[in-house]
């Protein structure tokens, strides 16, 4: 293993092992993408290759049907324990793209999450957002208290000093915890080909074409690629210079765009 790769591994699994003894409820949040499958893959790395913790997927009812499938079809295979949280009141009021991007996300992303973790008491949430990624995870700190309503106070962050995180905190208190937010995109593709870490095949070229973010069909385009292995999206990655979320619609909606939904609640 790559010397680089393995202190980022090792401080990702003390992170997750921290956040497992020290909450009362601690789930995974994944969404299938390649973040939060090498997230997925580090718990397991933690827990000598089990998952204690169940998997969280928020369904907006707006993926490819390709990212359900294979969802289903993987936590089968793999014996995950999977809760889908989903915003059915909305949806069923007719909620979507259509009544603005940010609108949406709010109703089908932030609140969704926030009902979910309410319905199933979940102190804890594994998140597998990387500071490289975005502006305003930027920001954020490996262990993230939440308010009450699940608000994220972005200006009024607890400090992280010698790997002494804001673990200890009432029964109350939600918490975000962040265990990859040091890596890189490049870190991330070049761990999952050191591992070879099973990823969804949309990231891989069709038709000349390919996803570097996934989030919902209506929101998220994919880019001219030819890359069809990890090897080829490293290589392609070396040479690029746009941003990862480039394809993802409701980032460039507004100024702070996905600022302004993370402040809320939104992962």
């Amino acid at each position: 293993m790559k010397k680089h790769l393995a202190n980022l591994e090792d401080e990702s699994i003390y992170i997750i092992r921290e956040g497992f003894a020290k909450t009362k409820s601690l789930a995974l949040l994944w969404s299938m993408g390649k973040d939060s499958t090498v997230l997925l893959h580090l718990v397991q790395k933690a827990f000598m290759g089990q998952c204690p913790i169940p998997l969280v997927h928020v369904d907006e009812s707006y993926e490819p049907e390709e990212m359900i499938a294979w969802r289903d079809e993987y936590t089968k295979r793999h014996g995950l324990k999977l809760i889908v949280g989903q915003n059915k009141r909305a949806l069923s009021e007719g909620m979507g793209p259509h009544k603005g991007r940010l609108v949406c996300c709010g109703a089908l992303k932030t609140q969704a999450l926030k009902d979910t973790v309410k319905e199933h008491k979940i102190q804890a949430l594994l998140v597998g957002i990387r500071q490289d990624e975005e502006g305003s995870r930027g920001k954020e700190r490996v262990v993230s208290p939440r308010s009450t309503s699940g608000e994220w106070q972005y200006k009024n962050q607890p400090a992280e000093i010698w790997n002494h995180y804001n673990l200890h905190t009432p029964d109350d208190v939600h918490l975000r915890i962040h265990p990859i937010l040091h890596w890189t995109e490049m870190d991330v593709w070049q761990y999952i080909l050191q591992e070879s870490i099973e990823v969804i095949p949309l990231y891989f070229a069709r038709d000349g074409m390919r996803f570097r973010s996934l989030g919902c069909a209506p929101c998220t385009g994919g880019i001219r690629s030819e890359a069809s292995s990890v090897a080829e999206i490293i290589d392609e990655l070396k040479l690029t210079n746009s941003s990862e979320r480039a394809g993802r619609a409701h980032d460039k909606e507004e100024s702070y765009a996905l600022q302004k939904l993370r402040k809320d609640g939104f992962m």
